[in-house]
């Protein structure tokens, strides 16, 4: 069987930036559903689209094929009193806690924005909104393990059955540079509470 749209892969990687420094390399295969489902990135859909299981290959994604540039404008300090204690570098929160509708938020049909902790101070926390992997041009090496035919109900459902938990952070589909990921990369902490 061939990749063409509505199979399901398995997918083993791993992923560099552009020094080959090992970003991430897991033990179990990524499982997504192929053919525009935003289980994946594009430019590693149309790379593997028609290619049968063993095919291997390196592909080099740019910022903007990858995770989106880098936005200093996602960078907020907010008082540490709205966090939850313990509070460590590395943990991530979706949406800022407590915070006001600043009018500008996304839409309510995009996925809220998840910050990560990157300093914490006495009275302040500083948060960054860009997904960690935002700026940097990545290497992908791929290989395909397996290829089936998708059931109805995953075709309906977009994405594989138990597959959710393999995809890695992907980017909205919109080009307005206001990308908003949902994150699957391990942060150093190992948290990731939820805040509403």
């Amino acid at each position: 069987m061939k990749i063409e749209k509505n199979t399901v892969v398995s997918l083993r990687y791993k992923l560099t930036d552009a020094q080959n420094n090992i970003i991430e390399e897991p033990d179990s295969p990524m499982v997504y559903l192929h053919g525009g489902y935003e289980g994946t990135f594009p430019k590693i859909e149309t790379l593997l689209d028609g290619q049968d299981v063993g095919y291997e290959a390196s592909i080099q994604l740019e910022p903007s094929e990858a995770f989106g540039e880098y936005d200093p404008e996602l960078l907020k300090i907010e008082p540490r009193a709205r966090f939850p204690e313990p509070l460590e570098v590395g943990m991530q929160f979706e949406g800022v806690p407590d915070a006001e509708d600043e009018g500008d938020s996304a839409d309510a049909d995009d996925e809220p924005l998840i910050y990560t902790v990157t300093d914490v101070a006495d009275s302040q926390v500083v948060l960054d909104g860009n997904h960690p992997l935002a700026g940097m041009a990545l290497r992908f090496w791929v290989q395909v393990e397996d290829i089936r035919a998708a059931t109805d109900e995953e075709i309906e459902n977009r994405h594989p059955e138990g597959g959710e938990a393999f995809a890695f952070g992907m980017p909205d589909d919109s080009d307005d540079g206001d990308d908003e990921f949902a994150i699957d990369v391990s942060n150093a902490g190992g948290s990731s509470p939820t805040l509403h």
